[in-house]
């Protein structure tokens, strides 16, 4: 953890998550405040039920956390959040493929934009911190030109390489659906603040994340979306075949990710780092459907839907470079993560059933 974060006196300066009352956001403020660092929290609140997370973490941390609802459009909130903050760590964004479908010039404006107005931020600061980016598989596109095999377990690819280790940094990036190109376009911009400007960056392009404080839609979240559908008896939709395979990462391997990159970010920056379960914790949406059946003991209805736009049949992350380089842990197993999730979900519905069927907090 970098020095401004750890505890043992005084902290030099806080640390910025933009939206830090999110899913993995709130999970890592958590986890620098619980470490002694001091944060503060850029949220415009916009997803029903962060509210949970923002009151979650003033109880746990009131000295620690400072929260300021605003809207990352807002160059002037930005600007004046960023003061005095050691590290930026960039989560805030438009999350969902099928919402940048619908409105793609907000999904632009929040993504792409709301990043500009970070790195901005960052670059005019007297002393400019590091900015680390969460970013995400989708910049790779639908990787349509990877040659599959189904599986009874899942689609996998032909080349050797790829099925042992997964998709690496190498791969060029192909922006589909306004997602992808808005994700797509302010990862790219992030990595050149370090070329051009020389502002400490790194990007963090994140496979599927999943644990506590993940309540989960049909849009966003799915692996938290399955289990709340086997807890609430609510019918599932499957889009494709469920054969569709990709690398689950528990939030607390994320957060070490993300720690581990602003620790390190004089060595990685201006570097893109592929985040994900690895090739340990490959498993289907099939698979990951039937732990959830056989750990809750609940049935759940579903349903097959025709294929979405930019849905990838395929993804697993090659963790090579991040492990090595981030000096990551062994992630933890995907069965012993999701009972961790299931165990969440279900202690919310007994203390706010409300919020738990209200959905939010991704």
């Amino acid at each position: 953890m970098s020095a401004e974060h750890r505890g043992g006196g005084a902290p030099r300066a806080p640390a910025l998550v933009t939206g830090g009352a999110g899913f993995i956001g709130s999970n890592l403020v958590d986890r620098i405040a619980r470490d002694g660092g001091r944060v503060r929290v850029l949220d415009s609140l916009a997803r029903p039920g962060v509210e949970m997370n923002v009151d979650w973490l003033r109880r746990r941390h009131p000295e620690r956390v400072e929260v300021v609802i605003a809207d990352v459009r807002d160059m002037s909130a930005v600007t004046a959040a960023m003061r005095d903050v050691a590290t930026v760590y960039h989560l805030a964004g438009q999350t969902a493929v099928t919402t940048s479908l619908v409105d793609p010039r907000a999904d632009f404006e929040v993504n792409a934009l709301g990043t500009i107005n970070v790195l901005e931020a960052a670059r005019q600061s007297a002393r400019p911190p590091a900015v680390i980016f969460a970013s995400t598989n989708k910049v790779y596109g639908d990787l349509g030109d990877v040659e599959l095999v189904q599986e009874p377990d899942g689609y996998a690819p032909v080349d050797a390489a790829l099925r042992r280790f997964g998709v690496d940094e190498k791969r060029p990036v192909d922006f589909h659906t306004p997602y992808g190109c808005s994700k797509g376009a302010a990862d790219q911009y992030v990595l050149d603040y370090s070329r051009s400007f020389g502002l400490p960056t790194a990007v963090l392009r994140m496979s599927c994340i999943y644990g506590p404080r993940q309540l989960g839609t049909e849009d966003q979240g799915w692996v938290a979306h399955f289990a709340r559908s086997a807890l609430e008896g609510s019918p599932l939709t499957i889009y494709g075949d469920g054969l569709q395979v990709r690398d689950v990462l528990h939030v607390g391997d994320a957060v070490e990710a993300y720690l581990a990159a602003a620790d390190r970010i004089d060595a990685i920056s201006g570097r893109a780092f592929n985040l994900g379960g690895g090739p340990e914790n490959v498993v289907s949406l099939r698979a990951v459907m039937a732990a959830i059946i056989e750990l809750t003991g609940r049935p759940i209805a579903s349903e097959l839907a025709p294929w979405r736009a930019g849905d990838q049949r395929y993804y697993v992350s090659d963790t090579r470079r991040a492990t090595e380089e981030l000096g990551l842990p062994h992630p933890r197993h995907w069965r012993d993560g999701l009972g961790d999730l299931i165990e969440w979900l279900s202690s919310l519905r007994r203390e706010a059933p409300a919020l738990a069927v209200a959905g939010g907090a991704a």
